[in-house]
């Protein structure tokens, strides 16, 4: 049995008494010991220290001070809190204080219920391994280096056990419901826990804040199927599958949760100069993507912003800058390869695996995780590149007028629509375009239109590289993302920007409930793909409409009533989780189709946490999962 052991100290009265404490401290991590609790609580036995330093203060310079040992800080005792106690601390004040030293000293911070047990002063190695079959610390008080140097050579002896892989303040923080020890040998070393230093780094993504309870960071495809076989032994834990964890509607990180992260699945290769077939990891960015290609004179339709993940994008549709020219991102992918949710590896293609083919690029999240996926690129050169801010009174008209530039526009033009509420009276429009052309007369030409329909404010059009556009989305640092709270939005797809869309939408934006409103234009080259060639089957519309707000229920009340308006929706930008929203993105047949493809790839619904397709025939039947897993097994 491993035994953790630590030592329990109190906080010292002077600044000399600090100096002794500290190099207290240093001596026990030199030796090995996993723990330093800081108080009078943890410290029984120890000499009451009087007036002085507080338990934080002091566990702030120990953190300073060290490099390695984990710090506890016992709770107050008391459930109230006494305004005339010049030393009590609120209990918002000592949370923050917990929050702040985790920060500072990331990793190392134990909670303190349960995060230790305490032995009494000299305590023996009989007694440490009895209080030690509770799996806690035991922390021993101590006052002089000479007591340290007895629980050290006890360490040193192996009568407290071995050190363990992970620290006391990282055990402290495993979830019960979660078997960390039965983790696969192949991912122990790139698996973040909640109590790791670098777990801050993982837990947001772009938009969304969270707290899983482990992230796993497959290196390989046999790595994710053995990721995959730890998620299915915790079906009774929400799953997210992460590429760049910018997804808005995504699941890719969750509370409590397990995450697997494919980020480290980033390869760019070229495969068929002659076809220009390239072979990308879902792991990549849009925006290294496009740097890789620019060097062969190719491009791949992305999107709007080049630090989105391959993964989360090519399996549900990408509508970018280049869509109305070259077709959905979708639209150039030739195969896949796919591990299942029973850890197969299988490729799909139109020749093999067809069925699969067809479900992942539109729906990709429910039938595995794509490690390798592969494009026919476009080529393209110079492109012109607007940024264009207009302001006007007159809302309604202003989207009437873009509707009808937008949608006549020559498909080498495409350019997006983004606003908010007005203000005074006055609309603020950020539009964003590409003219897929080199020509500077044949740009402006394009563009003119665009800034002559409200007062043009400012503009910045550059004749550039497709790969510069990318580059301008920010590269994510070692700390990770940092969104927070839950993003709110709808969306859906336009058929045609009417009148009374215009009218509605206007008036939406006035009452304050959205926040950000997007139009992107679609048709072109989007329209030539039949509806029926892969789950994503809307072809047809003019745009696609996307609002943000701070309420879900007050946001879907008002976005309901734009149903005689609008025609399906884009999962990737859809908060609501309601089940007919599923019957909004698929038409019947299509998610018809879907759910037999599910049964046979994922009829224990492994893959559940994102827009669920349910394999049972009807969604609102009563049998089980695994019933319809029993029944698929019978065939």
């Amino acid at each position: 049995m491993v035994i953790e052991v630590g030592i329990a100290v109190a906080a010292p009265a002077s600044e000399g008494d600090l100096e002794g404490l500290i190099a207290l401290v240093r001596r026990a991590e030199a030796a090995g010991l996993e723990l330093v609790v800081v108080g009078q609580d943890a410290a029984e036995g120890v000499d009451e220290p009087g007036p002085g330093f507080d338990a934080w203060t002091t566990a702030v310079w120990i953190a300073g001070s060290t490099s390695r040992i984990s710090i506890g800080v016992p709770s107050p005792t008391t459930t109230g809190w006494d305004p005339t106690d010049a030393e009590a601390r609120p209990s918002a004040i000592a949370a923050k204080a917990r929050e702040s030293l985790d920060v500072l000293a990331p990793g190392r911070l134990v909670p303190a219920e349960p995060g230790w047990v305490t032995a009494p002063r000299g305590a023996g190695p009989p007694e440490l391994a009895e209080l030690g079959v509770a799996g806690l610390p035991v922390v021993v008080p101590v006052g002089s280096v000479a007591e340290v140097e007895r629980l050290a050579a006890l360490v040193t002896d192996g009568a407290a056990g071995s050190r363990p892989r992970r620290t006391a303040a990282a055990r402290a923080r495993r979830r019960p419901d979660i078997d960390y020890d039965g983790l696969p040998a192949s991912l122990v070393d790139v698996a973040i826990e909640p109590g790791d230093p670098d777990y801050r780094s993982v837990t947001s993504t772009y938009l969304r804040g969270g707290a899983p309870g482990l992230v796993l960071r497959p290196r390989s495809p046999a790595e994710v199927a053995d990721a995959l076989a730890f998620a299915r032994r915790h079906m009774h834990l929400p799953l997210g599958i992460r590429s760049g964890g910018h997804g808005i509607s995504g699941r890719s990180t969750n509370k409590g949760g397990l995450v697997i992260d494919v980020g480290r699945l980033n390869r760019i290769e070229v495969v068929d100069a002659d076809r220009r077939l390239v072979r990308i990891g879902p792991g990549a960015t849009w925006k290294q993507v496009a740097a890789a290609l620019d060097a062969h004179g190719w491009a791949l339709g992305s999107g709007d912003y080049g630090g989105v993940g391959v993964g989360g994008l090519a399996t549900a549709g990408g509508i970018g800058y280049l869509s109305r020219r070259h077709g959905l991102t979708i639209d150039h992918i030739r195969a896949v390869d796919v591990v299942l949710a029973d850890g197969r590896l299988v490729r799909a293609s139109a020749t093999e695996n067809p069925e699969l083919f067809w479900a992942v690029r539109g729906a990709g999240a429910n039938f595995g995780v794509v490690v390798a996926f592969e494009f026919e690129a476009d080529e393209v050169g110079d492109v012109g590149y607007a940024q264009l801010t207009l302001t006007t009174p007159d809302l309604e008209n202003a989207l009437r007028e873009y509707g009808r530039i937008a949608s006549t526009a020559p498909r080498d033009t495409t350019v997006f629509l983004v606003t908010g509420r007005p203000r005074q009276g006055l609309s603020v429009l950020q539009l964003y375009g590409m003219v897929d052309s080199s020509e500077p007369d044949v740009i402006v030409e394009r563009l003119t239109p665009f800034a002559e329909f409200a007062d043009l404010r400012d503009q910045m059009v550059v004749l550039t590289r497709y790969k510069d556009v990318m580059s301008l989305a920010a590269d994510v640092g070692p700390d990770g993302q940092h969104g927070f709270g839950e993003p709110v939005s709808r969306s859906a797809f336009l058929p045609a920007l009417t009148d009374e869309f215009a009218r509605d939408a206007a008036e939406l934006l006035r009452s304050g409930l959205v926040y950000f409103f997007e139009l992107r234009s679609m048709g072109g080259a989007i329209a030539d793909v039949p509806e029926d060639a892969m789950a994503f089957a809307h072809r047809t519309p003019a745009f696609q409409v996307t609002v943000m707000g701070k309420d879900q229920q007050a946001l879907n009340a008002a976005w309901d009533a734009f149903a005689p308006h609008v025609d399906g929706l884009y999962l990737s930008f859809d908060t609501d989780l309601r089940p007919e929203r599923l019957r909004d993105a698929f038409p019947p047949p299509v998610l018809e189709r879907l759910r037999r493809i599910k049964r046979r790839y994922d009829p224990g619904n492994v893959f559940r946490d994102n827009f669920n397709i349910d394999p049972r025939t009807d969604a609102g039947s009563r049998r089980s999962t695994g019933a319809v897993l029993e029944e698929e097994l019978a065939r």
